[in-house]
């Protein structure tokens, strides 16, 4: 069994964690801050807990990953989620991007098909006092059409397309940003802005991601 690591030593690991998301380019302030404050290692059990503070993505549950934090750090500083705004996220996961959004935004609505993965993500919500959050086991790709329109919406799972019931539930002068491509081929992470006329797409990075499934899982 290993040694649970000190308080100097959860203090170097988040001190190395903070400076490895400034060296890949996350450098907004507020973007910082927030991940600052929601501690990934809530969100990473078992075998791998010891590496939450890693550069790295994280097998969990459902055959799911935790997304790299500076991929997080850059996903949610391109989002420019304000205090006023609503977001949804499709593809809760572990819950961590919807706990980092909490901190920028009015509200977060979070959607995954994985009903066990809603069920975890709710716990931790809970235990880290963060009432701004309503999780909802669903199928992602087609929204929630309920609560629409959103100011900003993030996807965590890549789709050859920005899938369309998501751009018509995106306010106009909204942001939505999602990665776009074949699952087993190079996935681009792009920004949409929802224009009057209609949408403006801009690239910004190479990334990986699972793909989005429709409909629900049987977990």
């Amino acid at each position: 069994m290993s040694e649970e690591p000190s308080q100097e030593d959860l203090a170097e690991r988040k001190m190395r964690f903070l400076f490895a998301l400034r060296s890949k380019g996350v450098t907004d302030a507020r973007t910082l801050s927030a991940m600052e404050e929601i501690d990934r290692g809530r969100f990473v059990r078992g075998l791998f807990a010891d590496r939450a503070y890693e550069d790295m993505p994280l097998p969990i549950a459902c055959g799911q990953t935790i997304s790299q934090p500076s991929v997080v750090g850059l996903m949610t500083q391109a989002l420019q989620a304000g205090p006023r705004d609503t977001v949804l996220e499709i593809g809760t996961g572990s819950g961590y991007q919807a706990a980092i959004l909490s901190q920028l935004a009015r509200r977060v609505y979070t959607v995954d098909r994985h009903r066990r993965l809603v069920r975890e993500a709710e716990a931790v919500f809970t235990v880290l006092a963060l009432p701004n959050i309503v999780a909802i086991a669903g199928d992602g790709s087609r929204g929630l059409p309920d609560q629409a329109p959103f100011d900003r919406i993030i996807v965590t799972a890549a789709a050859e397309d920005p899938p369309g019931p998501l751009l018509a539930q995106l306010k106009i002068g909204g942001i939505m940003v999602l990665p776009v491509g074949q699952s087993d081929t190079v996935q681009s992470l792009i920004r949409v802005r929802r224009l009057e006329t209609g949408f403006d797409y801009e690239e910004l990075r190479p990334v990986r991601f699972v793909p989005l499934v429709e409909g629900m899982a049987s977990d």
